[in-house]
């Protein structure tokens, strides 16, 4: 069980290095410029912005979870 959870963790982890997402606002600015760093650095702050509410969720019903089978 420790080792799914830990698993499950890395994959949730590594996810957002690998997802590439972007808003309407967020696309404009960037594509206004030539620099493909900027793009990269919005990309990864909104994929982490957006990951973590759902970890947090995620951890809660964990935990809840955890606490209705002991």
């Amino acid at each position: 069980m420790k080792t799914r959870f830990l698993i499950l963790m890395l994959i949730i982890l590594l996810f957002p290095a690998v997802s590439e997402a972007q808003c309407a606002m967020c696309r404009a600015v960037v594509e206004s410029e030539a620099d493909g760093k900027t793009a990269e650095g919005i990309n990864n702050g909104i994929v982490y912005l957006m990951a973590v509410p759902y970890i947090l969720v995620a951890g809660l019903f964990f935990f809840i979870y955890r606490k209705m089978r002991a």
